[in-house]
């Protein structure tokens, strides 16, 4: 595995924009200081997980579930009907999903070794973690990296989605759900290292997939975090996830910002939920 060395410093982190989601917890934006630390370029690819199942035999979680969930839009037309979640219809439950399987067990990784591994669990991180002798990303880590130095903008290049025309993410696009036109040519995941790498080297900080950080999750904990390395709150019921996905939208998820959070308990696997490494 590679790493970018990452100096440290001092940075804003979060944001006050209104068009923010208040219930994530995105502000205030405030000062934090990290230190220094090295971080994988790219997010763990499928061919690295799958290193580290035949190296240890590991069962992901959702092998032990027999389960996990896959965006509709995905699934071939003729897939029987499975339950979805009730204030996400797009996403389907579906057996026999997972990380070797992306779409169920009808799908395989032929052609997608250099793809995020995806429908990882937190558990199944921090397996990874030890068997390489890495860790995941606090929070103020990962922004601080994903941000590449640029103070205040939403995106690692600033704040137009798609300067001058130019795909720098994969994201949703067209009419979220049923009309995806993949104009930044993917539908799914896309293989690390398709678009250009922040100031610091790090690639789709932002779009392709959710990455799981150490942090517990905590909607308040901006107002009373640390000043200097900040690692979240003690305990809690979901782990910090940030950078948006594939599967983000503007109109229902505009989450695929440097500055944006999210969260999700540490056994959910999704189909767009990934992980990158530090040490």
């Amino acid at each position: 595995m590679t790493f970018v060395e990452v100096a440290g410093g001092s940075f804003t982190m979060g944001t006050d924009d209104p068009r923010g989601y208040r219930d994530d917890g995105e502000g205030p934006a405030h000062t934090v200081d990290v230190g220094g630390f090295s971080v994988g370029p790219y997010a763990v690819t499928n061919d690295q997980f799958a290193a580290f199942v035949a190296a240890t035999g590991h069962r992901s979680t959702a092998e032990v579930f027999n389960n996990s969930f896959v965006f509709g839009g995905l699934l071939p037309d003729e897939f029987p009907p499975t339950r979805g979640v009730a204030t996400a219809p797009w996403w389907r439950e579906v057996i026999g999903a997972d990380w070797a399987h992306p779409e169920g067990p009808q799908s395989n990784l032929e052609g997608r070794g250099d793809h995020p591994v995806v429908h990882v669990s937190w558990h199944d991180a921090m397996a990874f973690c030890e068997w390489s002798g890495t860790r995941l990303l606090t929070e103020a880590e990962w922004e601080f990296a994903a941000r590449g130095g640029i103070e205040g903008s939403h995106f690692p290049w600033g704040d137009e989605r798609e300067p001058d025309g130019e795909h720098r993410m994969n994201v949703f696009q067209g009419e979220f759900p049923g009309n995806n036109t993949t104009e930044d040519g993917w539908a799914g995941t896309c293989p690390v290292g398709t678009y250009p790498p922040n100031a610091l080297g790090l690639h789709e900080v932002t779009g392709n997939v959710w990455e799981w950080c150490s942090d517990w999750f905590d909607p308040g904990y901006y107002a009373v975090s640390a000043e200097v390395d900040p690692r979240g709150p003690e305990a809690g019921q979901a782990k910090v996830m940030r950078g948006g996905s594939y599967l983000c939208h503007e109109s229902y998820c505009w989450r695929y910002r440097v500055d944006s959070r999210s969260a999700n308990t540490p056994d959910s696997t999704t189909g767009n939920l990934g992980f990158r490494v530090a040490r």
